[in-house]
């Protein structure tokens, strides 16, 4: 099928356009706060280099954390405009699902979540997942790195295979089952630094 994928979450910025299995990728690995600025440029970009008009998508996905607060609701808010507009369905892929479309077998995706926590999640056989995502300290992702291969796109202090975020998210976009289709929702493994704020301060 034809579709235009986004990937916001993080610092970095990636536009798919693929039409009749032939991709167009955009991927801008230092994008840090210009997703707002940048994101309909690579947008047009890559639609024109695939030659696919925006009408001509058969489905709009956007990656769906975890990562920057700001970042997935940038790219969730550009896919459900699109798929409103042009009545398409939407298709979420989570952060996780990007890494472990980079592996071959068993993997551990892992996410930096600063102050010394990361976000993980397990995948086994045909990119499920083998046990529910978490926020996990150093301690638990030492444990975990012993059972797995990890995948990440950022510095670990555990030995870690470097994932590819664009060619993660055309795989994770081209093995996407009818069931994987719905509405578009950020995907947080933690409340946001300004809710924990909050919180501390109304005890």
């Amino acid at each position: 099928m034809n579709f235009l994928a986004i990937d916001t979450a993080n610092e970095y910025l990636t536009v798919i356009a693929s039409k009749a299995g032939k991709a167009k990728v955009l991927f801008e690995p230092q994008c840090g706060m210009q997703h707002s600025v940048r994101l309909m440029g690579a947008v047009e970009e890559a639609l024109a280099g695939a030659d696919l008009p925006l009408g001509e998508c058969d489905f709009f996905a956007a990656v769906t954390g975890p990562g920057s607060f700001t970042g997935i609701r940038i790219g969730i808010s550009a896919a459900k405009g699109f798929c409103s507009a042009l009545k398409k369905p939407a298709l979420g892929i989570t952060t996780f699902q990007t890494l472990a479309y980079n592996a071959e077998g068993d993997c551990l995706s892992a996410v930096p979540a600063g102050r010394g926590f990361y976000y993980v999640c397990p995948f086994g056989e045909n990119k499920q997942i083998s046990s529910a995502p978490s926020r996990a300290d150093e301690e638990t992702l030492f444990r975990l790195a012993e059972r797995y291969a990890v995948y990440s796109y950022f510095p670990l202090p555990v030995p870690y295979i470097k994932a590819d975020p664009a060619a993660g998210l055309l795989a994770a976009a081209n093995g996407a089952k009818k069931e994987d289709f719905g509405a578009l929702s950020a995907f947080y493994l933690k409340k946001s630094q300004a809710e924990e704020e909050r919180e501390r301060a109304e005890k």
